[in-house]
């Protein structure tokens, strides 16, 4: 069973359809018993760092969420739920993030180090590339298209766990790895048959 965290965040309705398609069992669910006992968890979200982050307490998902990725479960952060493994972000400084990976989620800026003006928020697709091989990018090209909308990205301290890199006036780390912890800054669910394949090698995991 797959277990989509619901927090009162945007884009679960996308998330839950896509795993539906692919024929997985899925339920969406803020229950702590169904979270811990699901073979793979689901973070998925749209929305500010600081509200999320004041859900996930409130509803006592914070803990619940460490408790699954201690255990190794498999687990997707999808979007903002990449961000808020993290430490922090730039959007609510005073909201401490999840903390189950190292690293701080920055604005990006809108002119690039040769002076290119960058629409901010990203909004659209833009292509991967693989610093290292990765389990959910499995079967895929070198060059394969995502679709992104996001604000803020993520700078991981520890470059080792990231697998999927972007630029869109900087470079991004658009997807990390870290044991049976996935989480992607793009949304699979809305990228065509690339987006399948992420979630169908995450399913396989």
């Amino acid at each position: 069973m797959v277990a989509i965290i619901d927090y009162d965040a945007g884009n679960i309705k996308s998330v839950e359809k896509a795993f539906k398609y692919l024929g997985a069992d899925t339920v969406v669910t803020r229950d702590a018993t169904d979270i811990i006992r699901a073979d793979r968890v689901v973070l998925p979200g749209v929305g500010a760092f600081g509200d999320a982050m004041r859900k996930l307490n409130e509803y006592g998902l914070a803990d619940v969420i460490k408790e699954v990725t201690n255990k190794q479960t498999p687990f997707l952060g999808i979007c903002l739920g990449l961000q808020l493994l993290f430490d922090s972000s730039d959007e609510s400084k005073d909201a401490e993030g999840l903390g189950i990976l190292r690293g701080k989620i920055v604005k990006f800026p809108n002119i690039d180090s040769e002076g290119n003006y960058y629409k901010v928020p990203q909004i659209g697709w833009n292509n991967l590339n693989f610093p290292r091989e990765g389990r959910l990018f499995k079967g895929l090209g070198l060059d394969a298209f995502v679709y992104f909308v996001h604000s803020y990205y993520l700078d991981a301290a520890d470059k080792s766990i990231v697998t999927a890199t972007s630029d869109y006036s900087v470079r991004i780390d658009a997807s990390v790895e870290s044991g049976n912890v996935f989480a992607c800054q793009f949304h699979p669910e809305k990228s065509a048959d690339v987006g399948m394949q992420i979630l169908t090698n995450f399913m396989q995991v």
